[in-house]
């Protein structure tokens, strides 16, 4: 994935996309999620996986890059 697929994704991904952005392939990603491993914080609901793209980013070193300038509130 380019820098750009990554800045551009959504507030949370699925294991496939996350695995894609990390370099891994889906199935070591499930396994490594299974043994607790999985180098990102995922979210569980039901049978489904989600990845916060924020901690991706985190992850990849790449969080500092997605925050603008702190602009007031009002």
């Amino acid at each position: 994935m380019s820098l750009d697929e990554v800045l551009a994704l959504p507030a949370t991904v699925n294991v496939v996309t996350a695995a894609r952005a990390l370099g891994i392939g889906h199935n070591k990603a499930y396994d490594l999620i299974k043994a607790g491993q999985f180098p990102v914080r995922t979210l569980t609901m039901g049978s489904t996986i989600r990845i916060p793209t924020a901690a991706l980013w985190k992850a990849l070193g790449i969080a500092s890059l997605r925050q603008g300038p702190v602009r007031a509130a009002g």
